[in-house]
């Protein structure tokens, strides 16, 4: 495809948005070039995509970055009663503030202060028009692993993305999570929402999928300890269990299956 799609996932923490969100990179990245963002303040995409802690340590996240705000800005993070620009250079970002491996360049956001914070500050506005510049105007397939929320999002961005993905585990709490991204999706003019369920034991997935059928599915993962496992010793999913990941390729064609219909209008 000429431009690459946009995929923002989220979901409460643990429920293993950060390991669909790298294998789904990998898996883009056979295709052409993708752009992972880890949009989540704990930070762990780099690691499940494989990248050495080394690397990773040397990689920082924009929010934190100072320097490259009050350049950008023209504001000191921080300081209160400031003014700055409202529209900051963010273009070179994207190329410049990354690692990369394997075809996946890896760039750390860092925390957006929540929407309802009142936080207009130049960290907040750099990021959000960072954000906006990768979903609107970059030509590659960008990968968003996202807070639980929607902060990071407005209109005008959320409506830019071909898909917001949200992972469930089988469990009331975790489904009613995805009930709220749902609704707060729409608020901001997001039609395409999906589901991911995750942990599956034997036995669940049509009881478990019943249960979520006010979303759309794209599939399943089964619950599996070597995944587990590979995130303690820090081991890259989609390169160490191969049959894990083709549930994660069923996954990928799902998707892009039914980006390819049109929308329905309610």
């Amino acid at each position: 495809m000429e431009n690459g799609l946009k995929i923002a996932i989220s979901g409460k923490g643990g429920v293993g948005k950060t390991t669909l969100s790298a294998l789904l990179s990998h898996l883009f990245a056979e295709d052409g070039p993708v752009l992972a963002v880890d949009a989540d303040p704990d930070a762990n995409l780099g690691s499940a995509l494989g990248f050495d802690q080394t690397i990773l340590e040397r990689l920082v996240a924009i929010s934190t970055d100072k320097e490259l705000i009050k350049q950008r800005t023209g504001a000191e993070p921080g300081v209160s009663g400031q003014i700055f620009t409202l529209n900051p250079r963010v273009d070179d970002i994207p190329d410049k503030y990354v690692v990369e491996k394997n075809g996946v360049k890896l760039l750390r956001m860092g925390k957006v202060a929540s929407g309802g914070s009142g936080c207009a500050c130049p960290e907040n506005t750099l990021l959000k028009q960072l954000l906006r510049h990768m979903v609107v105007k970059r030509n590659e397939t960008v990968v968003l692993d996202m807070e639980a929320g929607l902060e990071h999002f407005g209109r005008g961005t959320a409506d830019s993305v071909d898909a917001f993905i949200v992972v469930i585990e089988p469990g009331q709490r975790s489904i009613e999570t995805a009930r709220e991204v749902i609704r707060l999706a729409k608020d901001i003019g997001v039609e395409r929402v999906y589901a991911v369920v995750n942990k599956v034991h034997p036995g669940q997935w049509e009881k478990v999928r019943t249960m979520i059928d006010f979303i759309p599915v794209l599939g399943y993962f089964p619950f599996d300890f070597r995944v587990v496992e590979a995130d303690l010793d820090r081991r890259n999913v989609y390169e160490t269990l191969p049959e894990f990941t083709e549930y994660a390729k069923k996954i990928k064609n799902q998707l892009i299956s039914l980006l390819q219909e049109p929308m329905t209008v309610n």
